[in-house]
């Protein structure tokens, strides 16, 4: 593989969860989580994704590590197709894939102590022997910047911020190349929050690992990302450089999330956009563009035909967004 090639290519991501009714359980339709989700992303890059609740962002992530199995499309990490691997053929990618959880609290085993949880990925893998795997955990907890005289304690002796802390060397156990972080400070004070996204960043710096990292706070996606991506309702439609996305968004659902955005001076920042009636289901999306029934901008042909990406900015920097504003045939 060629430095320039992605280590990570999503083409056609879907996953559709089915809905089951009637008398022998048949199902009658199809919950669309993620539909169609095409994205790349570079080592030691951080791609941001962000969007209201419920618009895809965390079973795009699972689904791209296959802690969900997705229903269609492909992701390749370094050229390799990993949705069509089995299990054995699974496991060495399964090392370089590894996922931050988002509540500190229920992603720890309290039924385990600090060395058996940072211990299990490397006896799963069997990574060096016995001695060395206790002294890998060791250095875990300094890295994270916790002591090793935590190692025996159990998860309820600890903060939010020290589970999220155990949470991020339990991730780094396996020396990944990517990580999946899934709002992994929202459940945290906000006082707690900077200190997890500066450990994130010196650690991305450190060893190069790329991170998918998934927030609805857009504040914290502008702080960690070189790149945003956009959801609504299972679909990506906007991609950028994050500078330019936040100086300049295109897509009139991006508008409004940036519009809501606080000022440090009211008054002086943008108007904010109010969007109109309720997210539709994903087991029932509208025609065309998904966004079109709340879109201050609508036209007749957003009803009816679904926009493709178009490339906005340069072959350096693309910025691309899928709206029929924007669109060849505008």
């Amino acid at each position: 593989m060629s430095e320039a090639a992605p280590l990570l290519q999503v083409d056609g991501l879907r996953k559709y969860f089915p809905v089951r009714g009637g008398l022998f359980r048949r199902v009658v339709a199809q919950v669309r989580a993620v539909d169609d989700v095409t994205l790349q992303l570079r080592r030691g890059q951080t791609f941001g994704l962000v969007g209201e609740s419920g618009c895809g962002k965390s079973t795009l992530g699972r689904s791209i590590i296959r802690l969900q199995e997705p229903t269609g499309g492909r992701v390749l990490l370094d050229g390799t197709d990993i949705t069509r691997l089995g299990r054995q053929a699974l496991l060495p990618y399964r090392r370089r894939m590894q996922m931050i959880f988002q509540d500190p609290y229920a992603s720890l085993s309290p039924r385990r102590t600090v060395a058996q949880t940072l211990r299990e990925p490397l006896d799963i893998h069997q990574i060096g022997t016995p001695k060395e795997r206790e002294h890998q955990v060791s250095q875990l907890l300094d890295v994270v910047g916790m002591s090793a005289r935590v190692l025996n304690r159990y998860p309820h002796e600890f903060s939010g911020g020290q589970r999220q802390r155990i949470g991020i060397a339990r991730a780094l156990s396996l020396k990944p190349d990517l990580i999946v972080a899934d709002e992994p400070v929202s459940a945290l004070d906000v006082s707690v929050q900077s200190q997890i996204l500066n450990l994130i960043a010196d650690l991305q710096r450190e060893h190069g690992i790329a991170f998918l990292f998934i927030a609805h706070d857009l504040a914290v996606i502008q702080h960690v990302s070189d790149v945003v991506g956009v959801m609504y309702l299972g679909k990506l439609v906007e991609v950028a450089d994050a500078t330019a996305l936040y100086s300049s968004p295109k897509h009139p659902y991006t508008r409004a999330l940036m519009s809501a955005i606080p000022q440090p001076e009211p008054g002086s920042g943008r108007q904010r956009i109010m969007l109109e009636g309720d997210v539709p289901s994903p087991m029932n999306p509208p025609s065309g563009c998904p966004f079109h029934t709340r879109c201050p901008d609508a036209m007749a042909k957003c009803a009816e035909l679904t926009p493709q990406f178009t490339n906005l900015g340069s072959e350096r920097s693309p910025h691309a967004v899928s709206c029929h504003l924007y669109g060849h045939d505008s």
